[in-house]
């Protein structure tokens, strides 16, 4: 028989419904407009992490996150703005994924990361400001973890230590794909239930399009924040020179054809908008369903939105 009820629990899809209703309170109130932009766009992205849907008959993709439309707003002058809707990325599905998920994205002129960071924990807060316990906030470097946690550098450390660190992954994953993988589980796996933790300086390798930090261009200006051990969100203090970002997207093809993934073209309407002048700023995405999964503590995605 089909199953035709919704996956959610209803009382918990009217609270989701209030939190919605609370971030656009909390932009409104920051002068932060709400835009709305097209699902489908001319190019994929090149990030090797990420997997583009294309669609057939289609010229384009769907849209993994609003961020190239948003960025060519910002060029053009709009100012500070957020989103608030669908994304989808191919290969992910599990207990906190799904191909199709909500995604708030906003982006701040003139703001640093690290005020960035502070402004997306109030936002978390803001959210349930009756949560018992309440959010403990603990910020510590990328590099920290590893040291305090696996006891190496990351940075310095040779490879044979990463991979002998890493023993159950094959011999052709490479150093940041092993990195990744310890930092998701053996260091985010011990997160503390009743923590935000912000996460920064990540490996320039993995800036995408993050500034590097001038005082240690081995690392880049990019945050992750954690509600317990689920990721929440990805910020950056963006990058705005068009010749670094397209070399970017070039590094990142070459690690994609050599990871046997295919190369993805490069959206050409982001770099004329960074060539036109994209202004200083900073910008973080946040995946609304697993706000509400930590919010609720939820066992599942599936359970905080309407159909799974």
């Amino acid at each position: 028989m089909t199953n035709w009820r919704p996956s959610g629990r209803i009382e918990w899809l009217h609270r989701r419904a209030r939190v919605q209703q609370r971030i656009r309170d909390f932009f409104a109130d920051r002068s932060v407009t709400e835009v709305s932009t097209p699902l489908i766009t001319p190019a994929g992205v090149t990030e090797p992490h990420i997997e583009s849907l294309s669609i057939a008959g289609v010229p384009g993709y769907l849209r993994t996150s609003p961020e190239y439309f948003h960025k060519r707003l910002l060029a053009s002058g709009f100012g500070d703005l957020y989103e608030l809707g669908p994304v989808l990325r191919a290969g992910e599905h599990g207990r906190e994924h799904r191909t199709e998920f909500t995604m708030l994205e906003w982006y701040r002129l003139g703001m640093d990361w690290q005020q960035l960071a502070d402004e997306t924990v109030d936002l978390v807060i803001a959210c349930d400001r009756r949560r018992k316990p309440a959010w403990r906030v603990q910020r510590i470097a990328w590099r920290q973890l590893f040291i305090q946690i696996l006891d190496f550098d990351p940075l310095e450390a040779p490879d044979r230590t990463i991979q002998a660190a890493t023993p159950d992954l094959p011999a052709a994953c490479d150093r940041q794909m092993r990195l990744d993988y310890l930092l998701g589980t053996q260091i985010q796996s011990g997160f503390s239930a009743d923590q935000l933790t912000v996460v920064h300086h990540f490996p320039a390798e993995q800036a995408a399009l993050a500034q590097l930090d001038p005082e240690d261009p081995r690392l880049a200006l990019r945050f992750e924040i954690y509600a317990g051990r689920i990721e929440l969100a990805n910020g950056y203090q963006e990058l705005t020179d068009p010749v670094e970002q397209g070399q970017r997207f070039e590094q990142d093809n070459a690690v994609r054809r050599s990871r046997g993934q295919p190369p993805m073209p490069v959206d050409e309407g982001l770099l004329a908008a960074l060539s036109h002048g994209l202004p200083a700023c900073s910008g973080v995405a946040l995946g609304i369903d697993r706000l509400m999964m930590a919010l609720l503590a939820a066992d599942d995605l599936s359970e905080v939105v309407t159909f799974a």
